[in-house]
């Protein structure tokens, strides 16, 4: 099968290379997937660029974790009646070397799930990080209804899905974006207030907004950029639900912090639990047929300019999701 892989860290246009791999077959439990598209997430430029802890994890790496396609073969142990099934995919290239950049992927049936008609692929290639991510943290501490929500990154992929699962859930939203045209994507979303921290001190604007109350759930994607400010944001008994960071250590006031009886609670999706995966497809499904679920594709690549997209991604210039289209 044709595919694209690195076996060494670095820079895209260095590293990658597309060729032939053998294709492979499902062992037990299971099911082997013709891919039509891959999704590429920030993670997947990250993992390509430092590894894990600087290093290559396996010798070969096809990456992405994301990816939508048709089931055309199972292991033992899987019911044939998924053969010919559309699905959608999560976890393709965690903790494995290879991943949904490629004609076909084995992987545990219990990371594939049955695709609607009504979803193409490419909307399809966008829910395993970005959609579940948004879904765990925004509800990841109880329902949400009434409840006052900022979303950090409004306008990136995992929070422009927050910002519509959230309203789905009956909060408010305030979402943190960092340009007019993310300002009016956000919007779009059902933002009830969008804030641009590029002109605007998002204290202030939180402060007024809440007539001085606070937001009494963060979902962040970036805790040492934000987290000083979290002493003047955050309602009593606030909570943060953090998914990433850009950098090791982060700082915030402390003493405000746990004087406010706040929390800090952090998660990776890929680790969820089976019944907060299916809670998460639950959610997934229902919005989908209620057609109350936007996806944005910023831009489509073909598996040969594999190293374009990454690049794309790299830069966080773009609004909406990247995918590679692999037909």
């Amino acid at each position: 099968m044709r595919a694209a892989f690195y076996d060494m860290l670095g820079e895209a246009n260095k590293v990658f290379k597309v060729g032939e791999v053998p294709t492979p077959i499902p062992t037990e439990g299971e099911v082997r997937v013709k891919l039509k598209t891959s999704g590429v997430n920030p993670s997947d430029w990250k993992a390509r660029q430092n590894g894990r802890g600087g290093k290559l994890p396996f010798p070969l790496i096809i990456p992405h974790s994301d990816g939508a396609g048709v089931i055309d073969m199972v292991g033992r142990g899987v019911n044939e009646d998924r053969v010919g099934k559309r699905v959608w995919l999560m976890n393709g290239q965690w903790g494995r070397p290879y991943g949904t950049a490629a004609e076909y992927i084995c992987i545990e049936s219990k990371y594939v799930i049955d695709l609607p008609d009504s979803v193409n692929m490419h909307e399809a290639a966008c829910f395993g990080i970005p959609f579940m991510t948004a879904h765990r943290a925004v509800m990841f501490d109880g329902p949400i209804s009434d409840q006052t929500i900022l979303v950090q990154g409004g306008a990136g992929a995992v929070g422009h899905y927050a910002i519509q699962v959230a309203k789905a859930n009956g909060a408010r939203v305030i979402a943190n974006v960092s340009s007019e045209k993310k300002v009016n994507y956000a919007q779009e979303a059902g933002a009830d207030e969008v804030i641009n921290y590029k002109t605007e001190n998002i204290s202030e604007r939180i402060k007024v907004i809440t007539d001085g109350i606070g937001v009494n759930r963060i979902i962040e994607l970036d805790i040492a950029t934000n987290g000083p400010t979290y002493s003047k944001v955050l309602a009593k008994h606030g909570t943060v639900i953090l998914y990433g960071t850009s950098k090791v250590m982060a700082n915030f006031e402390a003493a405000d912090f746990f004087f406010k009886w706040a929390s800090l609670k952090g998660f990776i999706v890929y680790t969820i639990s089976d019944a907060q995966r299916k809670e998460g497809v639950i959610a997934l499904n229902k919005m989908l047929m209620d057609n109350s679920l936007e996806t944005i594709i910023a831009r489509t690549f073909t598996l040969d300019n594999i190293v374009d997209a990454h690049e794309m991604v790299g830069l966080a210039n773009h609004i909406g999701n990247v995918v590679i289209d692999l037909n």
